[in-house]
């Protein structure tokens, strides 16, 4: 039975269509993805905490779901809206449709409205907190509701989604995801890397175990004397939800950890190094969502298209000289990687992993594992 359902904008504006997946009501910052496929790896990232998901592209769930294709053990954004739920999933890896998945996990979805409108309406005010509600189906209300909702600025969601407690990674790169040029786990030296987890995606345990790394993974919230007591030979940030200058702690651990060890940081974990390097953050109008996001290497010249998920970026204005811009987006000009120029690290405003994306940043794993190599070449000649 079709079942009604409504998302109402802090604008006034409200959209009404069916509902699939869970019933109930939710809130959340609106925005919207532009990836083709990959929607159970975005349902299943944790840096899409407090957000409602709309995909661009017009039919979703044709190919179901799975077991494998998950970055976390559930999903963590508030809601999905798509033009056209699929009726049919048909793939053979495929153990279930999405609407199940969706009603599972208790996330309620969204289907038959004109979602080419809501994109333009969010590209032209900007990200605008939303309610989504199959249950409260009065406009007024629901609109009351959008703009008492909290949005994203000033919270801190890394609370909401780290683990509680450390984890030592074992799982690889599984075989639809392998590249042989990557090389292999006899070929690489062991490295012991700290992750710290800020809402981190799984594949980038596996990238780093295909490299030969021994991984230990923290919650984001430990402190700089918790990792160096690990002794780890690289420490990476991971990607992450909301709005990095409330997560002071982990800004902290970080410019206490840049003199000692080599660190490499991705989203959210770029954001906080560059905070803990002197810069500032800032609000983008409606952020990067997609695994198709141009980014230019301006140390090769090289165009990488690139796999994007965030609403905030590091000023330019702020940046300090010991700060330098390694990567751009083509799209707006902004900050896409810095390098520490006094410390062994750097950073990235996309995800390198990718799952789901384009593959073109691969190499900044091996980057970050040669980095080790020489710092731990230099201290013992």
């Amino acid at each position: 039975m079709t079942r009604t359902a409504k998302l109402a904008l802090e604008d006034g504006t409200v959209y009404t269509g069916s509902s699939f997946g869970a019933e109930g009501e939710i809130d959340g910052e609106v925005v919207f993805n532009t990836s083709m496929t990959g929607y159970q790896e975005i349902l299943t990232d944790p840096s899409y905490r407090g957000q409602i998901v709309t995909m661009t592209y017009p039919e979703i769930g044709n190919y179901g779901v799975n077991e494998e294709d998950v970055e976390s053990h559930h999903p963590h954004l508030a809601g999905f809206v798509v033009r056209e739920n699929s009726r049919i999933a048909s793939n053979f890896r495929s153990q279930d449709t999405l609407h199940n998945y969706l009603a599972k996990h208790g996330i309620i979805g969204l289907e038959g409205i004109d979602t080419r409108s809501l994109v333009r309406r969010i590209r032209t005010v900007g990200a605008l907190k939303g309610v989504l509600s199959t249950t409260d189906l009065d406009d007024e209300s629901l609109v009351k509701k959008a703009q008492e909702s909290p949005g994203l600025v000033g919270r801190d969601l890394v609370q909401e989604v780290i683990p509680s407690e450390t984890v030592n990674w074992k799982e690889s790169l599984n075989e639809w995801s392998r590249d042989p040029s990557l090389g292999t786990v006899e070929k690489q030296t062991e490295h012991h890397i700290v992750a710290l987890d800020y809402g981190m995606k799984w594949n980038i345990g596996r990238h780093l175990r295909e490299l030969g790394c021994r991984v230990t993974i923290l919650p984001g919230t430990a402190t700089s004397e918790e990792v160096l007591a690990l002794q780890p030979d690289g420490v990476f940030l991971s990607n992450g939800p909301g709005d990095p200058e409330p997560v002071d702690y982990a800004i902290k651990a970080i410019s206490e950890l840049l003199p000692e060890v080599p660190i490499f940081g991705i989203c959210l974990g770029h954001q906080l190094l560059s905070l803990a390097s002197g810069a500032k953050t800032y609000k983008l109008k409606f952020g990067h969502r997609g695994a198709n996001q141009p980014v230019l290497n301006i140390a090769s010249g090289r165009i990488e298209i690139t796999a994007q998920n965030h609403g905030f970026a590091v000023e330019e204005e702020t940046l300090p000289d010991h700060l330098e811009i390694t990567h751009r987006n083509l799209n707006d000009n902004t900050i896409a990687g810095v390098r520490h120029r006094e410390h062994a690290a750097f950073s990235v405003q996309y995800h390198p992993e990718a799952s789901a994306g384009p593959h073109d940043s691969r190499y900044l794993f091996q980057q970050f594992h040669d980095a080790i190599t020489h710092c731990r070449s230099t201290t013992t000649s």
